[in-house]
């Protein structure tokens, strides 16, 4: 594996890095704002799911 000095790995990595588009403020904002509408969302789902499934589990447990 070819060996890159210290000086021309910095210079390709800066090269690379202003080829990239970076986020304005207002889609990150709204990334976030659906990142947390879908997590609070998914929270949700799983907890009513687990209390369903904790009833069902007492109600067949309880059967004699």
């Amino acid at each position: 594996m070819a060996r890159t000095n210290p000086i021309t790995f910095l210079q390709q990595v800066r090269t690379e890095v202003s080829k990239v588009t970076w986020p304005g403020r207002n889609e990150v904002l709204i990334s976030t704002i659906m990142v947390l509408v879908l997590v609070t969302a998914a929270s949700l789902f799983f907890l009513l799911a687990d209390q369903v499934i904790s009833w069902l589990v007492s109600l067949l447990l309880s059967i004699r």
